[in-house]
């Protein structure tokens, strides 16, 4: 059977439910979003003469939920296209519609009776084959299905998505003793290709794989804090980035979980376990307090920690007094800064004979004895553990990964030393002769499965670049960018310089990448990609700032010079160039992206041409570029009015405006239509160079160079016009003006009449003019500095 989806519901409309149905939208997919019918109408609804019959009231739930999302920060939705996909409706009168869709997600009230009370009327509603799930964090699927009909039953399982649904990666997929095996296969597939998730198979377990272990190793800190006398403040200053966590740590993150919700999440496990696992999962009697008194986190504005005026105060948990927050102060967090790489800092922390080591052995170790205890309970193996906890909590290593780091022979030693009990799964890494739950097996990732080493299976899509470059190596390299091979065909360059930054070196490297592209038959096409945090932050600026204070005008005209001969090479290759950005793409970063043939963007791509920020304005030909792409969506044949377009250019790159998504990339022209969005991050560089070889077998022509028409003195002042109402309003400084004076002088062609024809050469020639004339002034360079130390523009 060939099975898609194409339409879906989703029972539900509160925070995740209507997360949810926003994270299908954006992924292309019809979505019915439906409620309960209130039980009643307000005192303003019956003096507008409106009654539970109506149909404004019937789906007011479900329909004021959607409008909410238009207001929710972090955006649920990537762009406002999404809520076109969104219908709403009432659980009594539109069930019938489910026998028009292909998925059911149930995200309703964690009581089971009410559960089973919907799957019933469902049951009897719903196609033959339509897949059913539940998005319960902690109740059985097996217990939901009961009563159920064979199909559905075939066709039920869990889809536990983490909030919010957009942002965290992780899926949890749980079958039921009785879901068919192609549908879970489906679903682990439908997840990862279309969803873009990490999916993991978890069994039918409390709080399955990622709430378990993650609220367990909650649980244990609060236990050690409250035992061991640390503060809230310590606590957190030790157990966020410092050990690869979020920089939430742990009482922050409850704060913004809610500590109510934390606590239902706890119960869970706590009523379904005994013994001491089940003491661990017991409510703190402080935790309690704060709930009745309010304190639930974020929500309620006060929880662990509280904002008074601009200073975060920690709660005192004898006191319950707030006071200024404190830091664990040590030796062994200076010397652990200097290690190299993240394990062998999490190794000289957790060994170190101060606070710091008492208190990271006490809250890590015992995480990683329960994850140890609970393989096979509630995964059959490790790789899904250690993935579930990376993409659901956000950890940087999952728990075999950090015993792996800190030494799995030496903290069992410990571990015994101090009277505690041993995993056998760890033991028996060891008596197997072992000494890694992860190694290569004739140079293939593997990992320990109980017995021996299993092949690691990922999905073909997911590309690893420093595998594949330590399997096919490079073609050449320096310390900005490298060229690679990347089959098929295809060249990749890859930046890789310190936050992607774009020199001299990245040029170079740019440069020879086309030289090989233009020059061999072997290659047919270019992708420019990476794996970084962010595919580029713009240009080196202190590089920049150091030659400008030098007054090495010169050097700077040269280096402008190669970047904006590199993005023409990108632009008229005789074959396709692929930009692959992702993350940060900014200033210079959306210039490389700009000319290409196709950008293969992903969900979470910000882009934008920044440079007005640091005093500067985009000097890669980035004015030019978002300028003709604006000229070229445009109807053929119709007349255009280029002083609306480039004012609408001129806004974005005045205001130093970016994208908070790769479809909102598409809605300010930074993509076009035809360009494509990775929805799943991890398979973007496969996309990327799919789109090379479609491009290929497309029969793909170098666009032809043609004349720009600009909108000359009139455009420059309606440009200037603009510049000055936001001076006059107080949204901009008169050196901003002076910004934006040459923005529009870029923009418009400068002194020529309206409608004038003239080269891109022409244009560049303005920008580069212009860039030159602005990093020489102080007050860019003031603005560049204090980005550099500050990280924040100056507005001076």
């Amino acid at each position: 059977m060939v099975r898609n989806i194409k339409k879906a519901a989703v029972l539900g409309s509160g925070v995740m439910g209507s997360g949810i149905a926003a994270h299908l939208a954006n992924c292309g997919i019809e979505t019915y979003l439906f409620d309960i019918v209130p039980p009643t109408v307000t005192a303003e609804e019956q003096a507008k003469g409106l009654t539970l019959d109506h149909p404004m009231i019937r789906n007011k739930f479900a329909h004021t939920a959607v409008q909410k999302l238009l207001k929710q920060k972090p955006a649920p939705l990537t762009t406002k296209r999404s809520l076109n996909l969104i219908k709403t409706g009432n659980l009594e009168d539109d069930l019938s519609k489910l026998s028009d869709v292909d998925w059911v997600i149930e995200v309703v009230t964690e009581n089971l009776e009410i559960k089973q009370s919907l799957f019933g009327k469902i049951d009897n509603v719903r196609k033959a084959g339509t897949i059913i799930t539940s998005n319960t964090s902690g109740i059985s699927i097996n217990d939901m299905a009961e009563g159920r009909s064979e199909d559905f039953k075939k066709h039920f399982l869990g889809t536990h998505f983490f909030n919010p649904p957009r942002y965290l990666k992780l899926l949890e997929v749980i079958p039921s003793n009785d879901t068919a095996p192609e549908v879970i296969d489906f679903m682990k597939a439908f997840g990862e290709d279309v969803l873009g998730k990490g999916v993991v198979i978890a069994k039918d377990t409390p709080n399955f794989i990622a709430n378990r272990i993650g609220t367990y190793g909650l649980l244990k800190t609060l236990q050690v804090m409250q035992e061991k006398g640390y503060s809230v403040g310590e606590v957190d200053s030790v157990t966020g980035p410092l050990i690869g966590r979020p920089k939430s740590a742990t009482l922050r993150t409850l704060d913004v979980v809610g500590l109510d919700t934390f606590i239902h999440v706890a119960k869970t496990v706590y009523d379904k376990t005994a013994g001491e696992e089940q003491l661990v999962f017991k409510t703190p009697d402080f935790l309690e307090k704060m709930v009745i008194n309010g304190w639930l986190g974020a929500k309620s504005g006060q929880g662990f920690f509280v904002k008074k005026g601009r200073e975060i105060l920690e709660l005192n948990l004898q006191s319950f007094e707030y006071e200024a927050a404190k830091k664990l102060q040590s030796a062994a967090i200076e010397m652990a800064k200097q290690q190299k790489g993240l394990g062998n800092r999490v190794k000289a922390l957790v060994y170190a004979q101060d606070r710091v080591g008492e208190l990271l052995w006490n809250v890590l170790l015992p995480t990683l004895v329960y994850s140890a205890e609970l393989h096979g309970e509630i995964a059959d193996d490790i790789v899904s553990m250690d993935e579930a906890m990376r993409w659901g909590f956000g950890w940087a290593q999952g728990p075999f990964e950090v015993w792996d780091a800190i030494g799995v022979e030496k903290s069992l030693a410990k571990l015994a030393a101090d009277g505690q009990a041993i995993p056998a799964f760890a033991q028996g890494l060891l008596d197997k002769g072992f000494s890694h739950f992860y190694k290569e097996v004739d140079g293939v990732p593997s990992y320990y499965n109980g017995e021996d080493y299993s092949p690691i299976v990922k999905n073909d899509k997911e590309i690893d670049l420093k595998r594949y470059k330590k399997e096919h190596g490079v073609l050449k390299a320096n310390s900005g960018a490298s060229v690679i091979d990347f089959g098929d065909g295809v060249l990749l360059l890859e930046f890789h310089s310190k936050s992607n930054s774009l020199g001299l070196d990245s040029m170079q490297m740019l440069s020879d990448a086309m030289d090989l592209l233009d020059q061999s038959d072997d290659y047919k096409g270019l992708v420019i990609g990476n794996q970084g945090k962010n595919f580029s932050v713009g240009a080196n600026l202190g590089m920049i700032l150091m030659e400008a204070q030098d007054d090495n005008i010169f050097e700077l005209d040269y280096i402008i010079q190669k970047f904006q001969q590199g993005t023409l090479r990108i632009k008229y290759s005789d074959k396709p160039v692929v930009a692959a950005p992702f993350g940060m793409t900014l200033g210079g970063g959306a210039e490389v992206c700009l000319p290409a043939a196709h950008i293969q963007a992903t969900t979470e791509t910000y882009m934008g041409l920044v440079e007005a920020g640091v005093g500067l304005l985009p000097g890669g030909g980035g004015n030019k570029e978002l300028y003709m792409k604006h000229i070229k969506g445009l109807p053929v044949g119709v007349e255009i009015d280029l002083i609306n377009v480039v004012t609408k250019v001129f806004e974005k790159i005045a205001t130093a405006s970016t994208s908070t998504s790769g479809e909102e990339a598409r809605d300010a022209n930074f993509l076009n239509f035809t360009d494509g969005v990775s929805v799943n991050a991890d398979h973007q560089l496969y996309d990327a160079k799919q789109a090379v070889l479609g491009l290929v077998k497309a029969g793909y022509k170098a666009p032809i160079r043609a004349k720009v028409p600009v909108a000359g003195e009139p455009g420059y002042a309606a440009m200037l016009l603009g510049a000055d109402g936001l001076l006059k309003s107080g949204f901009a400084s008169p050196y901003d003006v002076e910004i934006a004076k040459k923005i529009a002088t870029v923009l418009s062609g400068g002194k020529i009449p309206y409608g004038t024809l003239v080269d891109e050469q022409y244009l560049l020639d303005l920008e580069r003019k212009a860039f030159l004339e602005l990093v020489a002034h102080p007050n860019t360079q003031a603005r560049m500095q204090h980005m550099l130390v500050k990280g924040k523009p100056l507005r001076n």
